[in-house]
């Protein structure tokens, strides 16, 4: 169910057959009917999504907010936190574990960041923020510029994150990833479920809120890289254990390294939060290799810096091919 939506604009259609309808392009405006509170309005943001040969332009219909930055503390080296909230005292959105919103900043593009606050105070909103040398300027936009007093937007929430209903977790954090585990551990705690958190990092003093973390004795374990080394991955999850959840949140080694411990583990088992998208992979074949269209007797080689949909766009009118290399040096297809 895609819920309350409308065209943006026009759609582009895919050369198909008279019984088939399909889109290279389709502008879908959300929440057209949504209500938002007074103040808070906002015309909307466009995101383009864009895979292989196709776009989708959503033109998102968010809340959204001026809030002004209440306070401004450093976590650790290299990582602060902002307090915010709403510049007329109005309370902000309701929020889960696992949220982040949108920081709308002066200059620099806006930016996704985790909410790592209480999601039971419904005044404020906590992010910790890395600087990050390379990235687009958001991060050293807050760390260098921002003050306190100063007023922002906001955009969000939203949650991709959402921490499942289990009777015990196992977190796995890496560096500043740790921020949306640290209320997905207050909801455990509540909640009366196990679990356990295993945090590194590349050493103490950039891992931050270890004292807030300190409160919960050893159900917290603390590995900076440079005392311990790589997080012990092997041995946390050697066997899967059972009526657990993995959540893991950092960098995207990290990641990877865990998706691959947790191959044995039940489906569903793992969740991910990726500050960036997931590598792609590289094909399984990289040379040249033919492709077969049967019913058109047409055999086309397609090249190793091609796809089959764009071979066989150039030779027939209509394909819906959800691969865009083959495996085999042959392929055939029904077409």
């Amino acid at each position: 169910m895609l819920g309350d939506y409308q065209l943006a604009g026009p759609p582009a259609f895919y050369p198909s057959s008279p019984n088939m309808y399909v889109w290279t392009k389709l502008p879908v405006t959300f929440g057209v009917n949504g209500r938002r509170r007074p103040g808070a309005e906002h015309p909307g943001h466009l995101e383009a999504v864009r895979h292989r040969t196709t776009s989708v332009t959503l033109v998102a219909s968010e809340f959204t907010a001026e809030v002004r930055v209440a306070a401004k503390e450093e976590a650790a080296d290299g990582v602060v936190t902002l307090t915010l909230r709403e510049v007329s005292g109005h309370p902000l959105p309701r929020w889960e574990p696992g949220a982040h919103v949108d920081l709308i900043l002066d200059e620099v593009p806006a930016r996704q960041y985790s909410l790592c606050g209480n999601p039971d105070d419904h005044h404020e909103y906590r992010v910790g923020i890395l600087r990050d040398a390379d990235g687009r300027g958001s991060s050293k936009y807050v760390h260098d510029r921002l003050e306190v007093g100063d007023v922002i937007r906001i955009r969000g929430p939203r949650n991709n994150f959402p921490l499942i209903a289990s009777p015990r977790y196992l977190f796995i954090a890496g560096g500043i990833g740790v921020t949306p585990i640290l209320p997905m551990i207050r909801a455990a705690e509540a909640a009366g479920a196990g679990w356990r958190l295993v945090y590194g990092g590349r050493q103490r003093a950039s891992m931050a809120f270890l004292g807030e973390l300190a409160g919960y004795g050893d159900r917290v374990t603390v590995l900076p890289q440079d005392e311990t080394g790589l997080l012990p991955l092997a041995d946390l999850l050697a066997a899967p254990q059972p009526d657990t959840l993995v959540y893991c949140c950092g960098p995207e080694p990290l990641l990877a390294a865990v998706e691959q411990q947790c191959a044995a583990w039940p489906s569903r088992s793992l969740h991910l939060e990726r500050f960036a998208p997931k590598p792609q992979t590289e094909p399984v074949r990289t040379d040249a290799f033919e492709v077969v269209l049967q019913r058109s007797e047409l055999t086309l080689t397609v090249p190793p810096d091609r796809s089959i949909l764009s071979m066989v766009e150039e030779a027939g009118d209509c394909m819906m091919i959800c691969v865009s290399r083959s495996c085999t040096a042959r392929l055939v297809l029904d077409l």
